[in-house]
């Protein structure tokens, strides 16, 4: 029996490199197919757990934190990125107070690895977009009684509310008892703990306004 030469270098790297491609295509497709697959829709089994689920609504995969979906409201046109936590109440199977606790309007959408945490009542309205990894909720942590740890004090739950139209910048915070008109942009980073009011841009911890829009004078700075 003959010996056969071997293959050169030059070869084996070019299998090995049509071998590499090909298993980093499929890996490509199998994900994005996993994507479309496990998508959340108004038509899915989990999506017709939440309290409502409109028309062309998605949530993408992967998801985070989701719970309590029947006291969430989500309205028609919105995207929910990945990896975003969205709840109600503070554990599963809890039996809310209110209903809808979190409700997002029509054609929003909320950046990758946001988090929406409601408690009592968190109202997002229609056309409203987020950056990435935006935190909304309605209930913090207290931390005078000193013989408790913080993680065992809560104060209570205010209400949320974001106007139509507004934009909230990566990374942004609103707090429990925040007021965002309607047409407001939220510079990223900042924190919102009071009253936006329409028109405006506020930025800063806390966030301030910096910039209104008046009738007949337009876009202006604020002092």
């Amino acid at each position: 029996m003959l010996d056969r030469p071997l293959p050169s270098p030059t070869v084996v790297n070019r299998v090995r490199g049509i071998a590499k491609r090909a298993t980093g295509e499929a890996v490509h497709w199998a994900w994005e197919a996993a994507v479309e697959c496990a998508a959340i829709g108004p038509h899915s089994r989990r999506g017709r757990r939440f309290g409502a689920f409109g028309p062309n609504s998605v949530i993408c995969f992967p998801t985070n934190t989701i719970f309590n979906e029947q006291f969430i409201h989500i309205g028609a046109a919105t995207m929910i990125g990945p990896q975003v936590t969205l709840s109600a109440g503070m554990v599963p199977g809890q039996e809310c107070i209110s209903t809808p606790v979190v409700k997002i309007g029509d054609r929003c959408l909320i950046g990758k690895g946001s988090g929406i945490v409601g408690h009592f009542e968190i109202s997002i309205g229609n056309d409203v977009w987020t950056g990435h990894h935006v935190y909304i909720t309605d209930q913090n942590h207290d931390y005078r009684d000193v013989s408790k740890p913080v993680s065992q004090q809560s104060m209570p739950e205010r209400p949320v509310t974001i106007g139509d139209g507004s934009w909230l910048g990566y990374g942004a915070v609103v707090l429990p008892g925040a007021r965002i008109g309607k047409h407001v942009v939220i510079g990223a980073n900042s924190v919102v703990s009071g009253e936006i009011p329409d028109f405006s841009v506020a930025v800063g911890s806390p966030a301030r306004v910096v910039k209104r829009w008046e009738p007949g004078r337009g876009w202006h700075p604020v002092d």
